[in-house]
């Protein structure tokens, strides 16, 4: 494994396990969320169920896409074509959150800390990601 390798297997691990921490949420009592969403500034949160619907499963697919991030980082060499492919959907993701934030009017700490971070972590990971031609480089 190349030392590029090895950092992106670490990123995908970091990225992985980070996600994995919205499963919270997705058991969450309502009223924490609500008590979270005025903590962060956001007001009063709507009590109707697609807010708690679209919390809770989005919440769980965060922790699924960390599950897949972690499927990732155990095989490199297999999933590396998933890993480019993963990279360019977070971007293309990242710039649709931005644009989703300001018309939501979303604070701006909130669209500065979820679409400008995604797009670089994805550039990272496409470029980290590209097809590696020296097999075995630490071996002898």
């Amino acid at each position: 494994m190349t030392a590029t390798d090895k950092v992106l297997t670490s990123l995908l691990r970091v990225f992985g396990v980070s996600a994995l921490f919205a499963l919270g949420a997705v058991f969450m009592p309502l009223s924490w969320m609500a008590v979270i969403h005025r903590w962060l500034g956001l007001g009063e949160m709507p009590v109707a169920p697609i807010v708690e619907y679209l919390a809770r499963s989005v919440s769980a697919l965060a922790v699924l896409l960390g599950a897949v991030c972690l499927v990732m980082a155990s095989d490199l060499e297999r999933y590396r074509p998933l890993v480019r492919f993963l990279s360019a959907a977070v971007i293309l993701m990242s710039v649709v959150f931005i644009g989703v934030d300001l018309a939501a009017g979303m604070p701006w700490w909130w669209t500065a800390f979820e679409g400008p971070p995604g797009i670089g972590l994805g550039v990272v990971l496409f470029f980290l990601a590209r097809p590696n031609d020296r097999k075995n480089v630490d071996r002898p």
